[in-house]
């Protein structure tokens, strides 16, 4: 079935038309293109890429599957288990930081929206309810999958995981048969929103030459595609693109361009976050939603959670746990969005703009330390029980071993993780200064709009550098 043209977005104008700009107007600076390099662009340019990625990958994703499903009912003995939790999730967001949603071009899910597109597609527009609230749904379904496996176990329960991703695969293939490109990836994935907030830290994008583009007389084929190359999965143009968030780098765009316009360039983590020119609340709600999430698996992986559930029980009489955990995860997610929005009241009295607008723009840049928060509490389950991939995988295949899953000791796992941390305040208090001096002209108002930020960035790092300096469980 033929794909129709889809007309892409206009060009953004120069400044956000709500915002009166502050003194520092210039553009991002533009890092090495790596379409320089030979060996780069014959790679990008190649029919076999993504390709070569994504078969490798699937196999995996169906032995993981298999596992999940037919396997060992002890996730300690599941080799779907330790494939998926102790090892892809863990290491997912190192990929987002490294290579921004490259994830999203060889994810077999992606894959699976393509095939189903091609044979039984029927390429509806995607809904306008979707274009809205996407991003919302995408928040309550990182809320709603966080909250089930803390209630239903999902996480310790291979069958559990099975039926996550049997429920995600429903979707996936639904989407495809209904909607055009891979709708369920740009605004229905729970991974992809994650992967949208990460990528703005990545240290990859993908831009466009605009003073090639100016001239292009090629009917936006980088964002439509031809008889060769599909049309771009995410629906990004990418002459208008400033950020990211919605580019998998699957290349389309690269092969698709008559004019070699289409740059990967590299870039200084974080720097995306210092010129957003259009900040949208749902991604920083999202940012802060994620952060309370960190804070709660902490929370809930301490030894001391066992001493807290007791202590409710007796004073309050409440044994149910799914109630005790829910009251906990309303908490924790409330307390990070309860923060900004403090601080973003203050910074109002003192730099004549709003709340809401403050709120916004400054939620960018919690996400240092939100990516930090992440890959510190990821790093404790990769580090510490990183040797159950190995022999769970070898013992799918009879060789009958057994060890200790720890990969290195506690305390060589708590430096990299202070690390972390430390390089995410360093991070977001980099970017919410950056944002504060590109907004405002005058020192004072910089200094008063900045000052809250700086305050709970530094306590919720606190935070996240008790609770790892307190004994935690294993996921396996």
């Amino acid at each position: 079935m033929t794909t129709p043209t889809l007309t892409p977005p206009p060009p953004a104008g120069p400044t956000d038309p709500d915002v009166s700009p502050g003194p520092d107007l210039t553009p991002p600076p533009v890092g090495r293109n790596l379409m320089t390099i030979p060996w780069v662009a014959r790679s990008l340019r190649s029919g076999w890429y993504p390709k070569i990625f994504q078969i490798p990958i699937a196999a995996v994703f169906g032995l993981v599957a298999y596992q999940l499903l037919a396997g060992p009912d002890s996730a300690h003995d599941n080799a779907g288990t330790a494939l998926m939790w102790v090892l892809w999730w863990p290491v997912i967001p190192i990929v987002f930081v490294l290579l921004g949603r490259f994830w999203c071009a060889v994810c077999p899910f992606g894959a699976l929206s393509d095939a189903v597109q091609k044979l039984v597609g029927v390429n509806r527009p995607v809904p306008g309810f979707l274009k809205r609230y996407g991003i919302w749904i995408i928040d309550a379904s990182f809320l709603l999958i966080t909250w089930a496996d803390h209630v239903w176990g999902v996480v310790e329960s291979p069958w559990g995981s099975g039926i996550l991703l049997l429920l995600l695969t429903t979707a996936v293939i639904a989407s495809g048969a209904l909607f055009q490109r891979r709708t369920f990836c740009r605004y229905l994935c729970f991974l992809g929103g994650l992967a949208g907030n990460y990528a703005r830290v990545g240290m990859v994008e993908l831009r466009a030459d605009s003073a090639v583009c100016t001239t292009c007389r090629s009917r936006a084929v980088c964002y439509n595609g031809n008889d060769k190359v599909a049309g771009c999965p995410l629906f990004t143009f990418p002459r208008t693109m400033e950020d990211s968030a919605n580019c998998n780098l699957c290349a389309n765009c690269v092969k698709s361009c008559p004019n070699d316009a289409i740059q990967i360039r590299l870039r200084k983590p974080t720097s995306e976050l210092w010129f957003v020119t259009k900040p949208k609340i749902e991604q920083s709600m999202l940012a802060m939603a994620i952060m309370g999430i960190v804070l709660i698996q902490n929370v809930t992986m301490l030894e001391v959670w066992a001493d807290v559930l007791a202590w409710i029980e007796a004073t309050t009489g409440i044994t149910s746990y799914p109630v005790i955990f829910t009251v906990a995860f309303v908490v924790a997610v409330s307390v990070p969005v309860a923060l900004l929005a403090v601080a973003s009241r203050v910074a109002a009295a003192r730099n004549l703009e709003d709340t809401r607008l403050n709120f916004t723009r400054f939620g960018y840049a919690l996400i240092p330390l939100d990516v930090a928060g992440h890959l510190a509490h990821n790093l404790f389950h990769l580090l510490a029980e990183g040797g159950s991939v190995y022999y769970t995988v070898a013992n799918v295949f009879g060789a009958g071993v057994s060890g200790d899953p720890a990969l290195l000791s506690t305390g060589t796992i708590q430096v990299l993780q202070f690390a972390l941390l430390g390089l995410g305040i360093a991070g977001s208090i980099y970017t919410a200064r950056r944002i504060a001096h590109r907004r405002h002209r005058t020192g004072e108002r910089r200094r008063a709009t900045l000052t809250p930020y700086v305050a709970i960035i530094a306590l919720l790092g606190a935070i996240n550098v008790w609770m790892f300096l307190l004994p935690m469980a294993h996921r396996m």
